[in-house]
């Protein structure tokens, strides 16, 4: 199983973007796959379902900074290089998929609108786009990480 398949596993089964994504890291961020849950948790739905910035896209965000960000004792260099990966990842994305805002990559339905979540479902956008984005962002990430490294 690659990491995108097994990102898509966990989202399948019932965590929310940013856990699936970051989680699907897990074996190289050095938190466990449990921590990596929990930590990721308040990220999914846009920032606890308020739809800001996709879940798949910060988690991918918080993998990149498990990997290059700047520690306690590192050299401040490592903070520009892991905004700049950063950046190289919100662009990519939104090449892919027009943009990294959670309700505008739902159709601008409000996941907090009981009417729009009807709807939202109905359309099957968590399965059809969702989906798309955990994969896109956990492909681009690795691509980020492999050129870096």
């Amino acid at each position: 199983m690659d990491r995108a398949e097994k990102a898509l596993s966990y989202f399948d089964n019932k965590f929310n973007c940013a856990q699936s994504v970051l989680t699907a890291f897990a074996d190289e961020s050095g938190l466990s796959e449990d921590d990596s849950l929990r930590v990721s948790c308040a990220f999914g739905g846009g920032m606890g379902r308020q739809q800001h910035t996709c879940g798949a896209v910060t988690g991918a965000a918080m993998a990149l900074g498990l990997r290059f960000g700047k520690g306690k004792n590192d050299e401040e260099e490592k903070k520009q290089q892991t905004y700049n990966l950063t950046v190289e990842l919100f662009d990519e994305f939104t090449k892919l998929n027009g943009s990294t805002n959670c309700r505008e990559l739902l159709n601008n339905l409000n996941m907090r609108d009981d009417k729009d979540l009807e709807l939202i479902n109905v359309q099957n956008l968590f399965h059809t786009n969702c989906r798309k984005y955990v994969a896109d962002a956990v492909r681009i990430a690795e691509n980020i990480i492999a050129k870096s490294a």
